[in-house]
């Protein structure tokens, strides 16, 4: 059996099903999965073979059943599990797990010697890949090694019956890890989920040790105590991530089946909900319509719920920019000045990984952010890849994850973060190692972004492979494409492609283009028209800046003084005049700020990346209007021009303007791509891209597209966490 086959309880369950058909042989782990040897009647042998991708355990993914006839003289009498054989690479190591249910009645049932453990897990459950140093996976190569296993948990550990069986981090109270409550780096007496729960029900803000990092915590429904870890981070208004019982998040929120299917995966993400219900303080997401939810995903949380009877802000504790905080004197060094106290333990954190992000649209779930309990999962490439080789792709800058190709897969990293950060890109280094370590990854070439200034191009230019440069939205439509199959020879497709910035081969910013290529190449065959980044990076991050300038090129300089009259606007428009520090862009993520802006949606300077994006899809969200306003289109050039002056004439309210501005927009993209489809130049359209994460952007440019095969996002992200795949795809298509 190939695939996520080692560590999730795959050896006991072969087992089980060999004694049920009466088989005799042996099971063991190899290097390239878990190998069987069985004999008996045939049609045993056959429910055999059927039930190991069937019947499999919840954390395992079977890609391949590979069975031979064998001649087998020298099988045991019953069925055994045998020693591993030599270790290798060629199998996966699983995601992180949320607390299966029987953990989650064990903790809870006072007659259990695991009663209120915090570091319960068993075979389906459990730290996994933030725990593993090395291969294979076994205790001696995680962090758990230091722990030596007490005689009832080794009993369980070696009995193939247990539910336990091979569980590499197999605890109890007497031989496991252990949590403390500490406040001014002294351990206070008592039990650490009372103190904490006691502490957060005061209004305190505490940082808490997870399976990836620290979080900072607080009530959730206590206004002052979030305004406090709000003033002590400096987040003024980035939504802050939940974490509630099933039933506190069906108090406050409206989640649908597949959304509480979602939820309950055992990657357990952070799941954008609607509110609804009993109303949480606005400070928690100001402006949003929906909040981001998790359910508890360790022992931990689960007990510390269970105290406090109340939902909690459970945000990642981090410096501003800077990674999450993973050891324990790292977070008194760097949290002591957001935390009133902390919730230590004392099992080390391998690697360092956020919670993962996820929503679901009318077209089904959509991954945002992919991290904790995502990775390091696998996607298979798409048909005629099959000899593509080893390839490494590093990413672009924001956001950043890097990619792996090796035997027909591919492995996208975790979500990085931004690699101007000093130790973002400490992390990125570490990333690059520690994934190239585990999986035995010796790349042929390295596949990076056009734009020289990236650090990860940079890098991939010191590494002296052979190197393929990828146009930043070129690897975005391959992403799409890779992601849902498309096979190699199966001719281009029509990607609308919406983002903040990505160097164009003409060395402007791109941003909103409409491309038809395959994996190979592309062109342009649609695109926003361009308007100066007025200031340069500051116009990525001040909106007011990025309205001057649509208003000025619609003709409305006299509203844009009206709307703005303290901002230093002749200076910056002398400065653009001079061509000084504003090169042209395409961006559609900045037309966004603009008009948010524009609406009064969006403030002067951004607090976090998407605050004026975010804050227009939350305006537009369940208004339907009749129809967008117009754009000019001439040549494949999109000018907002006449969208500008509709507004400025209209005097509706802000909500429909929102709205109407996402359907204008979603019309122009969609009617480009549907001639190109149409006229047989494309068989599909392909929606990616950081913009396309906007939910009412995205149903608007299918309802425009309806009737022709549309390529959407689901388990990759559409923002830069999923460019790595693309540049992947785009070097060995190049070969």
């Amino acid at each position: 059996m190939r695939g996520q086959v080692q560590g999730v309880g795959f050896r006991p369950f072969v087992w089980g099903l060999a004694r049920r058909e009466g088989l005799r042989g042996r099971v063991l782990n190899d290097a390239e999965g878990v190998l069987v040897f069985a004999a008996g009647p045939g049609a045993a042998l056959a429910r055999l073979e059927a039930a190991l991708a069937a019947e499999a355990p919840p954390l395992a993914r079977v890609d391949a059943v590979e069975p031979e006839p064998w001649a087998a003289p020298d099988l045991p009498p019953g069925f055994e599990i045998a020693a591993s054989g030599p270790a290798g690479a060629e199998t996966r190591i699983a995601p992180d797990a949320a607390t299966c249910p029987a953990c989650r009645d064990e903790i809870r049932d006072p007659a259990a010697r695991r009663f209120g453990y915090p570091f319960t897990n068993c075979t389906h459950c459990g730290p996994r890949f933030t725990i593993i140093e090395g291969l294979p996976y076994d205790r001696a190569k995680t962090t758990m090694a230091r722990f030596e296993m007490c005689p009832a948990c080794r009993a369980e550990y070696a009995d193939p019956g247990d539910r336990r069986f091979h569980a590499q981090p197999v605890a109890c109270p007497d031989c496991g890890p252990r949590a403390w409550f500490e406040r001014d780096g002294v351990e206070a007496p008592g039990e650490a989920v009372a103190l904490a729960a006691a502490a957060l029900k005061a209004g305190e803000v505490l940082a808490i040790k997870g399976l990836g990092g620290f979080h900072l915590a607080c009530d959730a429904t206590d206004a002052g105590a979030v305004a406090r870890l709000r003033e002590r981070k400096r987040r003024p208004s980035k939504p802050l991530a939940l974490m509630g019982s099933e039933a506190t998040i069906a108090a406050h929120a409206e989640v649908s089946a597949q959304e509480w299917s979602l939820l309950r995966e055992p990657a357990a993400p952070i799941v954008l909900l609607a509110k609804a219900g009993a109303p949480l303080p606005e400070v928690l997401a100001p402006g949003q319509a929906s909040l981001g939810w998790m359910l508890p995903y360790t022992p931990l949380h689960h007990l510390l719920l269970d105290a406090v009877n109340a939902p909690l802000v459970m945000t990642s504790g981090n410096l501003s920019g800077e990674p999450q905080v993973i050891g324990n004197q790292e977070a008194r060094d760097k949290l002591a000045g957001f935390a009133d106290a902390f919730v230590m333990h004392d099992r080390e954190i391998a690697r360092r990984l956020d919670d993962s992000v996820e929503r679901v649209t009318p077209e089904g779930p959509t991954v945002i952010r992919r991290a904790r309990g995502r990775v390091p999962g696998t996607l298979p490439l798409p048909p005629g890849f099959e000899d593509a080789g080893q390839v490494l792709a590093l990413g672009g800058q924001m956001k950043a994850a890097i990619c792996l190709t090796k035997n027909g897969q591919a492995l996208l990293g975790h979500h990085l973060g931004e690699l101007d950060e000093a130790l973002t890109w400490e992390a990125f280094g570490q990333a690059l190692t520690d994934y190239q370590g585990l999986f035995d990854h010796h790349p042929e070439r390295v596949a990076v972004d056009l734009h020289p200034g990236y650090r990860a191009t940079q890098a991939g230019e010191a590494m002296g492979l052979p190197l393929v440069r990828v146009q930043h939205h070129h690897a975005h439509l391959a992403s799409v494409m890779g992601e849902n199959g498309w096979a190699r020879d199966a001719g281009p497709v029509a990607g609308i492609i919406l983002d903040g910035l990505g160097l164009g081969p003409d060395g402007t910013i791109w941003g909103g283009e409409v491309l038809v290529g395959d994996y190979a190449g592309f062109a342009r065959a649609g695109w926003l028209k361009p308007a100066p980044l007025a200031g340069g990076d500051a116009a990525n991050r001040e909106p007011w800046r990025n309205a001057l300038m649509r208003l000025d090129q619609a003709g409305l300089s006299d509203r844009a003084d009206a709307l703005m009259p303290e901002r230093p606007r002749a200076l910056l428009r002398q400065a653009v005049a001079a061509g000084v520090n504003a090169p042209l862009s395409s961006s559609a993520g900045r037309l966004f700020d603009a008009f948010a802006f524009a609406l009064g949606l969006a403030p002067g300077k951004m607090s976090y990346e998407g605050e004026a994006g975010m804050a227009l899809e939350a305006a537009a969200t369940g208004v339907r209007v009749s129809e967008g306003w117009r754009v000019d289109i001439t040549a494949g050039e999109i000018d907002p021009a006449p969208m500008w002056r509709a507004w400025a004439d209209a005097g509706e309210p802000v909500r429909t303007s929102a709205a109407r501005f996402h359907e204008g927009l979603a019309q122009a993209f969609a009617g480009i791509a549907r001639g190109e489809v149409e006229a047989g130049r494309a068989g599909a359209v392909a929606l990616s891209g950081g913009v396309l994460q906007n939910a009412v952007l995205q149903t608007a440019l299918l309802r425009h597209l309806d009737g022709l095969p549309v390529l959407l996002h689901h388990g990759v992200p559409a923002n830069d966490g999923g460019l790595a795949l693309g540049q992947a795809l785009v070097a060995a298509a190049r070969v």
